[in-house]
Formats: structure tokens, sequence, C-alpha cells
């Protein structure tokens, strides 16, 4: 198993296999928590050690073992494994669009567009955590990057945490939106998998064939290119910036402007 090496033009070169690293390179040391639904004591450790083995982590170590309330424990497990890596064979969701800035991407809507894009955004379900819905649409914007509103062609409706679809379709209705952005946080029974099914089929319910808004959806479980069996057009996931989310937009909605730009770019 070689290390990782640079070609001539600086390019980062991967071996065809890679184990994970914990004191040493190669030694395919890892290590991983969870809960079981045990006291806290020597069976609940040894339950955690047979669960580690069965998973392929062998010998394991118990680090760190503590009562989290009556009848449950956390754990933190460590060692090494077996298994390797073949990164050759990771797929990857590119991005397919140009990052804009700011100037581009308001005189691209108004010159093609030729009005407001309006964006409609909110947390749905019992969902009440905005700080990322709120990062990419406020102002104030995240990693140092303006959010939605900063952009004088784009018109923004935040309508904040727990709205229930029904209001969400009927707003975005009432805004004429273009693009719909939903956050969501709280995963706990893949809630975010079920608030998001049921959030596209009702707006494909609501809108006529062709007319449905730009469905994007944000948040840090959901899976790269899974957004055609959830019936969204996009997600996004953790560390996103208002900018990618912009320029999207723009991709998507303003195809002229993505032509106009890769040609000047060429």
């Amino acid at each position: 198993m070689s290390a990782v090496t640079s070609d001539e033009s600086g390019v980062t070169e991967l071996p065809s296999v890679l184990r994970p690293y914990g004191d040493q390179t190669g030694d395919g040391m890892v290590q991983v928590s969870f809960t079981l639904p045990m006291p806290n004591g020597k069976r609940a450790e040894g339950a955690a050690l047979q669960l580690a083995s069965r998973m392929g982590i062998e010998p394991a170590l118990v680090v760190h073992a503590k009562a989290i309330g009556e009848g449950f424990t956390f754990f933190v497990v460590y060692g090494p494994v077996k298994h390797l890596v073949e990164p050759g064979l990771v797929e990857v969701v590119e991005r397919e669009f140009p990052l804009l800035s700011g100037k581009e991407i308001n005189t691209a809507i108004k010159r093609h567009l030729r009005r407001k894009l309006v964006v409609v955004g909110a947390c749905i379900g019992t969902d009440a955590h905005t700080v990322g819905i709120d990062a990419i649409l406020n102002i104030k914007g995240f990693a140092g990057e303006k959010g939605l509103e900063y952009h004088r062609e784009v018109k923004v409706v935040n309508l904040g945490a727990q709205v229930l679809i029904p209001e969400l379709v009927e707003r975005a209705r009432e805004e004429k939106a273009d693009a719909v952005l939903v956050s969501q946080v709280v995963t706990q029974r893949d809630a975010h998998i079920s608030n998001t099914t049921a959030m596209s089929a009702a707006f494909r319910e609501a809108f006529p064939a062709g007319k449905v808004p730009l469905l994007v959806v944000g948040g840090p479980r959901f899976e790269e290119g899974s957004a055609g069996s959830l019936g969204v057009d996009r997600i996004f996931g953790r560390g996103t910036t208002p900018g990618e989310v912009a320029s999207y937009l723009v991709h998507a909605l303003v195809p002229q402007a993505s032509v106009s730009r890769q040609s000047k770019g060429a």
C-alpha cells in the first residue's frame, strides 16, 4: 500500500487501497461511539466489545463508558479493522455549475430573468433549527458570504421554523416562488426523509406539471445523489455556503446566464 503522492502538475494521487490511520500509518485503527440500552457496568462493557467484534473491530478496547440515563450507556471503542478503502471506487456528486460573484448573480437575473428571482424558505414539520436556513437566506450569511437577502435581484421570504407543508405550498403559490428552500436538521426516525418526500409530493399535487417551483433541501444527514428518490431538484449538505446556493439557483433558473458565463470563461 503506497503513500499519497503528487504528480508533476501538483495533483494529488491516492493509492489504490487505503487503511484507516490511528497511531501509525496503515495500522487500521478506528474509534467508534454508540449507545446500548443497558445499565453501565461490566456486562454492558462486555456487550460493547461483542458488538465491536461483530463490526470487525478486533481486538477492541472500551476507552469510555458513561451512563446517560436509567438503563442506557454511551461507549467509545477503539481498535483495528482489517477492511480496506478503495478511493477509485468512491462516487461523488460533482458541482456542475460555476460559482458566481454577487455582481454576476444580480446581473444574470436582471439581464435574463428581467424580474426579481423569488425564493421562499422554511424549516418544515417539527424542525425548529433555523440556523441552517438563516445562514443561507439572511443577509448576515455564513462563512464570510452574504445570504440571499444581500442580492438586490433576489426576493427572499423566510417563513422560519415548524412550518406546515400546506402553509409552505400556499405561500409559495402566493409569492409566485421560483424556488423553495427547505432545511431539515431533525433526523430522528428519518424525519428529514419523510418530511421531504411529503413536501415534494404536495408541491407536485398542487402545481401543474412544469410549473412546480425548484425544490431545494439541505441538512447534515441527506445523502448526496438522493435528490431524485426524494422528489426534489437539489440536495445541499453540511458546509454549503450562500454563494453556492445562489449560483445554483442562477444555473437552474436562468440557463442563459450559465451558457454566457461558460462561454466567457472558455
